[in-house]
């Protein structure tokens, strides 16, 4: 019998039927003891509401029963997470056993683990642990979190030793199982700045909180006390004073404040001291103020990046990067950051640096022609068209139309049009050697630089609409990102050539027809 590695070691990869004999053998191990201390306060802390729900019917009825009954129920549920998960890192597969009542065996074979997260709250600092997330890059029917395997927790000085063994790919015979892999020397390539925080109040996350935080007041029942309350009724009859118009403006002020002040918080906690390194066989990303986290992505599975700006951060000059990275996807919200709200000549920097290739950001772009430009205002006047279209009606059955009506019809009429504007001027695409890159959108923009090796197929559409006009919507299919990867409304004769001179023999006959 082989011995068994120390807890949080990982055996060096191995393949063949000795080395899964041999890790058959191992003993199954648990996570470190002081996460009795961790479960039963996180258990306590999420499910605070229903505690305050169980504190409030005590008082009422004189009896506190029910408020220790539900913290004895979510400490003695926290603790026997403890005695119910065990795990076990073999040559072949990395395994975590889980469950009281059902029990849950997940293997993830090691060369199919693509990214290692590293996680740490604040209690979880304190105490000198960590979480770590092992990512394939798969999902289990329609649950993401089926194939979720997540080691909670295991002490903070082993991460570093067993990220790095968790990553390496190729198999070591002649190391011995319990050696400890060293990461080479790293480089920095991107570091947060405090000055990048002015960023954050142009995104909706302040206004996310918000909408939560009313939410779970109102589910609560803390709101509609609040609405009955005489501060409420005398703010109701203030506005009433000043004027209702003058009070709508103030409040939406007072909101956007609120929403910005909240945004820069959250994006100070989440995102300070944030820095992007690189050892030249993987990228590791690491920030957070209370709530630490650790990213590392295998270069290996690089296959471009994706430069995000969505329409308010266009304007205040800034952009978001992210990683287009096999086995990470994007849509399922994994990690792929690269660099958080920034500087646009900054996350340019990164993306050049990352991927190698300092043509991409200053690569000129290949509009689509005056039919996909036609296109994009026939789609964006379409709420103005029909709104005129009821206010005729209602003129012809002699209703009447308010002058507020009309307003909002020539606002939907002026936003429309500088919406498709913005959409057209954004739409385009470039084709380098081993690189495609395509951009679209206006209130979401998004740049994506896939490598033209990562592409496994293309597939031309056309809707109805689109064959009558001439145009087509190519798809770049990769394992990597989000998927797929789209030039959209393409004149419909270029479609296949483009194919071609991203990946030649992949269009030329289908060109020639």
């Amino acid at each position: 019998m082989s011995a068994a590695p120390e807890p949080g070691i990982a055996p060096p990869i191995a393949h063949g039927e000795a080395a899964v004999a041999a890790e058959e053998e191992q003993p199954w191990l648990r996570l470190d003891r002081r996460m009795l201390l961790v479960h039963p306060v996180n258990e306590i802390v999420k499910l605070l509401p229903v505690l305050l729900i169980s504190l409030v019917i005590g008082t009422q009825s004189g009896n506190h029963v029910w408020s220790l009954v539900a913290i004895v129920v979510f400490v003695v549920f926290g603790i026997s997470r403890w005695f119910t998960t065990s795990y076990r890192i073999g040559p072949v597969h990395v395994q975590l056993r889980q469950g009281l009542f059902r029990t849950r065996l997940l293997s993830v074979p090691r060369n199919r683990i693509r990214s290692v997260d590293v996680e740490a709250g604040v209690l979880h600092r304190l105490l000198g642990l960590s979480i770590v997330r092992i990512g394939t890059g798969q999902q289990v029917g329609s649950k993401p979190d089926a194939a979720k395997f997540e080691l909670n927790a295991l002490s903070t000085g082993l991460v570093p030793d067993l990220r790095a063994a968790l990553l390496t790919r190729k198999p070591s015979p002649d190391v011995e199982p319990t050696a400890i892999a060293r990461e080479p020397a790293v480089t920095e390539i991107g570091h947060w700045t405090s000055a990048w925080v002015r960023y954050a109040p142009f995104s909706v996350t302040g206004v996310v909180t918000i909408a939560a935080i009313v939410g779970l007041a109102f589910q609560y029942g803390i709101g509609a006390t609040i609405a009955r309350s005489s501060t409420v009724a005398e703010g109701i009859e203030s506005a009433e004073r000043v004027g209702i118009a003058i009070a709508v403006v103030v409040g939406i002020v007072v909101l956007l404040i609120a929403a910005s002040a909240l945004a820069c918080i959250r994006y100070l906690l989440t995102y300070g001291n944030m820095a992007l390194t690189d050892n030249g066989r993987t990228l590791h990303v690491s920030h957070g103020l209370l709530k630490t986290r650790q990213t590392t992505l295998d270069r290996a599975r690089l296959r471009g990046t994706t430069l995000k700006e969505p329409l308010l951060l266009r304007l205040a000059g800034g952009a978001r990067l992210d990683a287009v990275m096999t086995g990470v996807s994007a849509e399922r919200r994994e990690s792929s950051l690269l660099l958080p709200q920034a500087p646009r000549a900054e996350a340019e920097r990164v993306m050049a640096t990352v991927i190698g290739d300092h043509r991409q950001a200053a690569a000129p772009l290949t509009p689509h022609g005056p039919v996909a430009q036609r296109r994009r205002y026939t789609r964006a006047l379409i709420p103005a068209e029909i709104a005129l279209a009821v206010a005729l009606v209602f003129v012809i059955l002699d209703r009447p139309v308010f002058w507020a009506a009309w307003a909002a019809i020539v606002a939907l009429a002026v936003g429309g049009v500088l919406l498709a504007w913005d959409r057209y001027r954004g739409l385009g695409h470039a084709v380098l050697p081993g690189w495609l890159i395509t951009r679209s959108g206006s209130l979401d923009r998004a740049r994506d630089s896939l490598e033209a090796d990562g592409i496994i197929g293309w597939t031309v559409r056309q809707t109805f609409f689109q064959r009558r006009a001439g145009v087509a919507t190519i798809i770049a299919a990769t394992p990597a990102g989000t998927g797929k990867y789209l030039v959209i409304d393409l004149p419909a004769d270029q479609a296949w050539s483009l194919v071609e001179s991203v990946t030649p023999g992949g269009g030329d006959v289908w060109a020639r027809r």
